[in-house]
């Protein structure tokens, strides 16, 4: 049966018909692939002596243990947004003699097969085998190595459970927050604390039975939750939800565009992608915390630049290269009514404006790293609102491809084309150099001057350039029109 599956599964994938346009995404992706085993291999040939050389007296495989945990972390949440979970059409299968055991394990096997699971491997295997040729005793190698081997099945099953279950997931981020916290305010020191754990399965064989017992629990809950829905009935039955209405009667201060603005904030409010895309903001403004702290980007104050513009700019630019694509499934029809072009644009522009400034304020407290990142931040803020809001809707009149609001953002292509590529060349690469060129010629404080002067002039002539615009996507209408109804 399994030999059945993997057939159907074969044939649905060469058959499809999106395979022959993403025929270079995939080659892209296998390249990628490649070159992340041969940088892993390597890692996991070095990791050996560099540890001896670092730490001559201390056993590696103990200090390889200290930062098990950063890496036990870190695989869950690259795995949570970029692991893409099995997916087997079910609805053929439930009608026809095959054991919904069958089915189930399939799946989940399925899953160990994914290359998430094998690429921390090309580092572990190298550094068992320099283990082993270096006289460590075989049996704790080996069996440690089966440990580690276990302890990513079981990650590869917990990112099941987070993926399906909202619970599982704040409960899972929690704790993670919890760990990271704890350690980036020094309450406890996480890797030694967890060390002595990891080493264990060294030290003792008999402790691989441990995270042996965690694969056989974690695939067991997911055996049971998956099993319970392989009816037909729960795969026919629609959802119903109940309607929750937000107080959006505030917006009518901003007249005219008001209407406008209270469709693209119920698309947030509504849909998957945009929602997550407006909730990475706020994650992102913790993004200052981490780079910040890093005395390479306090020497390199080209650095804060791409810092401010991301940090105070992030929605601007997740939200905005999208444009008007997020409205693909109903733009023909909003092009057919008689609503003025100019004011859809306006309020587009409104509602990243209003997010540069939300988050230039949220920001502020970065003021703790000193005065010069503050200067940097609203200058880059300023910079945002007056030029590159105007940018950004200018590449976003190239947009064609359609986009499916209620699928994930997290490694979703969708709706990408040339023109979020070269999007980032004035967004970010321009600035970087110019404030580079006035940084090193003048001084910070000019450079910073200067932003500001080249915002504020932006944001007067904003009539004079959105009136540019909204000719561009008046001449390019029907072109949209006809690419975002093109489903494949």
């Amino acid at each position: 049966m399994i030999k059945h599956f993997l057939s159907l599964e074969w044939k649905s994938f060469f058959r499809s018909a999106s395979f022959g346009k993403n025929v270079a995404m995939k080659i892209f992706m296998v390249f990628m692939a490649f070159y992340m085993a041969i940088s892993f291999i390597s890692l996991g040939v070095a990791l050996f002596y560099i540890l001896e050389d670092q730490f001559p007296d201390i056993n590696p495989v103990l200090k390889v243990s200290e930062f098990l945990i950063y890496w036990v972390l870190y695989e869950m949440l690259l795995r949570y947004f970029m692991q893409k979970l099995p997916v087997l059409n079910i609805k053929p299968f439930l009608v026809l003699p095959i054991s919904d055991k069958k089915i189930t394990n399939y799946i989940l096997g399925k899953s160990a097969f994914s290359f998430f699971n094998f690429l921390p491997l090309f580092a572990f295997i190298p550094f068992t085998v320099v283990l082993l040729f270096q006289g460590y005793p075989a049996l704790n190698v080996l069996l440690w190595f089966v440990a580690i081997v276990f302890i990513i099945l079981t990650l590869n099953f917990i990112n099941f459970i987070i993926n399906k279950n909202d619970k599982a997931f704040i409960i899972v981020l929690v704790v993670v927050a919890s760990i990271i916290g704890l350690q980036y305010f020094e309450v406890v020191d996480i890797p030694k604390l967890t060390a002595p754990y990891f080493y264990a399965l060294y030290e003792n064989p008999l402790f691989v039975l441990i995270p042996a017992a965690l694969v056989f629990i974690t695939y067991r809950i997911n055996f049971k939750y998956l099993i319970s829905r392989l009816y037909l009935d729960q795969t026919l039955k629609k959802k119903t939800k109940e309607a929750k209405t937000v107080d959006l009667s505030w917006t009518k201060r901003f007249g005219s565009i008001a209407p406008f603005l209270q469709m693209d904030l119920r698309l947030i409010w509504r849909n998957k992608r945009p929602r997550t895309q407006a909730i990475m903001c706020f994650a992102f403004a913790l993004y200052g915390l981490f780079m910040y702290t890093t005395g390479m980007n306090r020497e390199l104050p080209v650095m804060l630049v791409l810092i401010g513009i991301l940090m105070t700019g992030i929605f601007m630019i997740n939200f905005g290269q999208f444009i008007p694509a997020w409205d693909s499934a109903y733009y023909n029809m909003i092009m057919a009514q008689n609503i003025p072009l100019r004011r859809y644009l306006d309020s587009k522009a409104g509602l990243m404006m209003a997010s540069v400034v939300f988050m230039a304020v949220i920001t502020t407290p970065y003021v703790y790293f000193g005065w010069d990142v503050l200067m940097v931040n609203l200058s880059c803020a300023v910079y945002n609102a007056g030029i590159n809001i105007p940018i950004v809707l200018f590449f976003g009149s190239m947009n064609k491809k359609r986009i499916d609001l209620v699928k994930s953002s997290i490694g979703n292509m969708q709706g990408m084309g040339a023109a979020q590529w070269l999007v980032g060349i004035p967004l970010m690469i321009f600035p970087m150099v110019l404030y580079a060129i006035l940084y090193y010629t003048t001084s910070m404080m000019v450079a910073n001057i200067v932003f500001v002067v080249l915002g504020i002039t932006g944001l007067l002539l904003r009539e004079k350039l959105m009136t540019v615009i909204t000719e561009l996507y008046r001449k390019k209408k029907y072109a949209m029109v006809h690419g975002f109804q093109q489903k494949d």
